[in-house]
């Protein structure tokens, strides 16, 4: 980094790579999990994805084929870039959220959690199993596979570079 160039600009241009990385790792993550769900239920992968675009086509989705699967796919990791966004733009005033990244992520994934089953899967007309098990491991996934990626990523990109870091000893106590 060159002395002219300010914290800022290097924060602002982290932001992309940090929004980037944390939102197509965590949906890579949560959409192989639901893969794998869905198969041990006898669920194919397209037929799950297309399930997810009932919330864009109603019942109607399992009658589109791929086009369905295809923006089924596209609203979950629409979705998951979204919470990406959000962690990032709150981390960058609440900076507790990355130096406390895995107690932040997990909580951001109960909230994630909470928010899709209490608001987007209702507005999508989805009504998903709300036994204790099911509600345990949807929200142990949520937090293990969206929320904590998510903040582990965002605060390895919300770091300093080392060029501009001051150099410091920290095995002696200051003076």
């Amino acid at each position: 980094m060159s002395a002219s160039a300010s914290p800022q600009k290097t924060e602002r241009s982290q932001a992309f790579p940090a929004i980037a990385w944390a939102g197509l790792i965590a949906g890579v993550l949560d959409i192989s999990s639901a893969f794998v769900i869905w198969a041990l239920r006898g669920v194919g992968p397209i037929r799950g994805l297309q399930g997810i675009a009932t919330g864009l086509f109603g019942q109607d989705s399992f009658n589109r084929g791929l086009t369905s699967a295809a923006l089924g796919l596209a609203a979950h990791f629409l979705i998951v870039f979204v919470a990406a966004c959000l962690f990032y733009a709150v981390s960058r005033k609440l900076r507790f959220l990355t130096q406390r990244a895995v107690a932040s992520g997990l909580a951001y994934g109960v909230a994630v959690y909470v928010f899709m089953t209490c608001v987007v899967l209702p507005l999508a007309s989805i009504k998903p199993r709300h036994t204790v098990p099911e509600v345990m491991r949807s929200m142990v996934i949520v937090m293990f596979l969206v929320g904590l990626p998510i903040a582990l990523i965002v605060r390895r990109y919300s770091r300093a570079p080392l060029a501009s870091q001051p150099a410091t000893n920290n095995h002696q106590p200051p003076q």
